[in-house]
Formats: C-alpha cells, structure tokens, sequence
C-alpha cells in the first residue's frame, strides 16, 4: 500500500472562535481580516453592502456588535464615527466599557432591530466609545485567556457548595471588571454564598445568568445525529417550543430517544417541516374511518402524505395493503354515508409496479471475487 502523506490542518482552535474571530487578535497590528464569514458563526450576510445610498441620505447611526457566542447588541454611533464590519471597538457597559466586534453596520442594521423588536429612536440605547485601541485590546485579550480556567474554578466552588446547578460559560467583560457566569438549574438556587466566593476568588464583578437547556447546547455545541453540527450552535438565535403533536403530524414513531437532541428536550428541527405537513394534510379524511366494502371492512395501516395515498388492509387479511388515492377514499367514505357499499378496494387502488434490482450475473455478489485481483 502507498504511504500517504498527512498535512495538519490550518485550522487552530483558540478562545476567540466563539467571538466570531479566525484568528486572536493582536495589539500592534490591525486586525482586517480577523472577522470572516467564514470564521463566523450566528453571521448574518450585508445584501444591501453593495447597493449605494440615495443622494443625501445619512448613514444610519446604529451598529450591531457582537460578543462571545449568540450575545448581540445595538450601539448609537457619535457622529464623528464611521464603522464598518470586523472592526474591533469599546462600547459602553455597566460598569465601565466592553469590547466587541462590528457584525453588521449600515441600513441592514434597522431591519435586524426591526426584527428584534429594538425601537430605533430608544434614548437609552446604549452608545459606542471609540474604535478600540491598543491598551483595550491587551486588556481584552488577557480576559478572555483567563475564561477556561475561571470556568472550571467556579465549577468546583460550586461543587464544594454543595449547590445544584451546572456553570456552563463564563464571559468576561472587555475591561476585565465584570464577569458574566451562565448556569442551568431545574430549581431554584441561592447562590449568594457563591457569589460571594467568586468575587474573592476573581476580583471581579459577578452577574449570574440562568439559561435554558437549548441555550446550554447552543453554547457548548456538538455533533447532532444527522451528522451536521446542532442548529442552535450555527444559526438558530430564537428558540421556539416544540410539542409532539409535530411529530405525530409527521408520523413519526414517539421514541423519546429518537427525538430528543443533544439538550434533552425534543429537536429544534421537528418544527421544519410541521407547517408542510399540516397544509398537506388539510384535505385528509380522517383515518380513524373504517371503509366499509362487500368483501368486508378495511382501515387504515400507514399514510404516504405527500404522496397523497393512504394504505388500508382488510381485517380478515391484514398483510394485503391497498394503495388507495387520497380521491378515492373520500368518495367511498361519501358513499358509505350515505348507504351505498362498493364490491371491493381492488377497484379504487392504485396499480403498484414491482422495482427490480439490477440484473446481477452469476458470481458478481461473491464477497471473494476481489481476492484474486
């Protein structure tokens, strides 16, 4: 067998992917391509980027910056300021100032905050301070090393606390004066002795976030059983409630195990498709009917719906499926209603054609037909 030749990959995994970075920035450069699409996650793609303004028209004066994973905002612009995405900037905080990344800036901008239900003309509306500047950007750089181990501290503090709750993230705000700690519980915690011992153990401010269990995997990410990587950790920013009544519109088996994602509840995806089905399923009869013939009752075994085809067996022979027209079936049960009995379901199924496999010579599905190449 030939040797083959391995390259490591490019790709380097560092603490600012989850910021949208490719790369850690650095303080004495400046930083053009650190924001790509390609590195980005939660992205949103500017359609109106090559589109000109109108003559006269003033650019809009409110950005979208981002921060670590799905965290965004709205920032008022002074206006001797002009921005554009992946620039690196200090915006205001409470206290003092944080560091972010321009994701989206220009009229696009008023489309996401109508879409976020951000009123546009807010007086509190938060304001940016200038792009950030090189003190900024080693301060921010430090803080955002020091997240890993903060995490794994805080876990065990909590642990030794004896508290019920899991600390799945910590951010850290761009001045290295606050820290935000997101945490899943299923009750209530009282977690002032913990806060306590984090502001001593860290020296910082510390704010306690409770999130939910589709926000613990959208943090933390993963693999989901359709070999993608999760939808909530790439794209999906609102979470909606997903019921089984989805799956049963689908027909899908109720196996919690099959339908239950990386977080525990059911799969964001079960949602997708649920308004197709519906639609198609509007001028469905209903299949608890039994269609009643002279050869003897029938009902139904499984329902193709986009197919429009419903299959219904005969209760004195349950292993002949009959597949019938959605058509069909609604002008039998009409005619049951009103007394008439077709002779059989033969007459309204629809022909079937038998696939056939691909014509195979004699000694062509031998497992050992390789060996002797």
């Amino acid at each position: 067998m030939d040797d083959f030749e391995v390259f490591a990959p490019k790709y380097t995994p560092h603490s600012f992917l989850t910021r949208g970075c490719c790369q850690p920035p650095k303080p004495y450069q400046k930083n053009e391509g650190l924001y790509q699409h390609r590195c980005s996650k939660f992205d949103t793609f500017d359609w109106l980027e090559e589109i000109p303004a109108p003559p006269g028209k003033k650019p809009f004066d409110v950005v979208e910056v981002r921060f670590k994973n799905s965290r965004k905002d709205f920032y008022r612009l002074p206006p001797d300021l002009e921005l554009k995405m992946g620039e690196i900037i200090a915006v205001e905080a409470s206290p003092g100032h944080d560091i972010g990344i321009v994701s989206l800036a220009g009229d696009l901008v008023q489309f996401q905050m109508r879409k976020k239900r951000v009123d546009p003309a807010a007086p509190d509306l938060k304001k940016v301070y200038r792009r950030a500047k090189l003190t900024d950007i080693e301060k921010w750089v430090a803080a955002v090393e020091n997240e890993n181990t903060t995490l794994f501290r805080s876990r065990e503090i909590a642990e030794a606390l004896k508290l019920s709750m899991k600390i799945n993230d910590v951010e850290y705000q761009g001045d290295s004066t606050k820290a935000i700690f997101y945490y899943t519980a299923e009750d209530r915690v009282d977690f002032r002795e913990l806060i306590k011992k984090l502001a001593e153990e860290f020296k910082v401010r510390i704010e306690m976030r409770q999130i939910g269990a589709r926000q613990e995997a959208s943090r933390l990410g993963g693999i989901g059983s359709c070999g993608r990587e999760l939808c909530c950790a790439t794209w999906m920013s609102d979470f909606h409630s997903v019921t089984t009544q989805a799956a049963r519109v689908q027909q899908l088996a109720l196996n919690p195990q099959k339908l239950a994602g990386q977080c525990g509840k059911l799969k964001c995806c079960l949602n997708y498709e649920y308004d197709s089905y519906v639609d198609a399923l509007k001028d469905f009869p209903n299949t608890e009917i039994a269609l009643k013939t002279k050869k003897g009752e029938a009902f139904v075994q499984k329902v193709d719906i986009f197919g429009r085809t419903i299959w219904y067996s005969y209760k004195d022979d349950p292993g002949n499926l009959l597949a019938i027209p959605v058509e069909n079936v609604i002008q039998i049960i009409s005619d049951n209603k009103k007394g008439n009995l077709p002779e059989q379901l033969e007459d309204f199924a629809r022909q079937t054609v038998e696939e056939k496999g691909p014509d195979v010579s004699p000694g062509e599905d031998d497992l050992t037909r390789f060996d002797s190449l």
